[in-house]
């Protein structure tokens, strides 16, 4: 039986020497790989009360239209500052050198409401903790988190579960 690291396409020494690049596009571009990563996606959120599910760009704008329908809920896109039209919230986060800000409209969601955080992959978990936050700011729930690919030894598991908050990943790989 297949799975979908059958379909992520492994890239050495990109960005940066030393870095094995865990690349998803391989997978969303075979039907039967995508088929195969919502379907794990909606197993693995199975039981859970969602209204919404929220898009971390860019990936997770393909994984969260593909929930949301699946889920029968609307889609929520958390875009790079600047992309999003009309009033936005924005939370920084850290990268490896410098910062950057993710955006959400500030009448996205409402008090109350249940989300589904999703991107592609879990590193340090920096974006999805400024994802989380912007939710929040807006008076929802993030129920859980879903990706793909958890790259463990980042911790960014271990980030968003300290907070609280439940994971969900198809796959786990070792180093960075």
């Amino acid at each position: 039986m297949a799975h979908v690291t059958d379909y992520i396409r492994t890239i050495p020494d990109f960005p940066h020497e030393g870095i094995l690049f865990r690349d998803v596009t391989t997978l969303f571009a075979d039907r039967d790989g995508l088929r195969l990563a919502i379907e794990g996606l909606v197993e693995a959120c199975e039981g859970l009360q969602i209204d919404t599910v929220a898009g971390l760009e860019a990936r997770g704008f393909i994984l969260g239209g593909a929930l949301a329908d699946r889920l029968g809920t609307g889609f929520v896109p958390i875009r790079k500052k600047g992309k999003l039209p009309g009033r936005t919230i924005g939370q920084s986060y850290k990268l490896e050198y410098g910062e950057a800000e993710v955006e959400l409209h500030d009448d996205a969601l409402h008090q109350g409401q249940k989300v589904l955080l999703v991107d592609d992959l879990l590193a340090t978990g920096g974006t999805a903790e400024a994802g989380i936050k912007l939710i929040e700011r807006l008076g929802a729930e993030v129920v859980a988190c879903a990706f793909i690919i958890d790259l463990k030894d980042l911790g960014g598991r271990k980030l968003l579960e300290g907070l609280g908050h439940r994971v969900e990943a198809l796959c786990a790989y070792e180093g960075a």
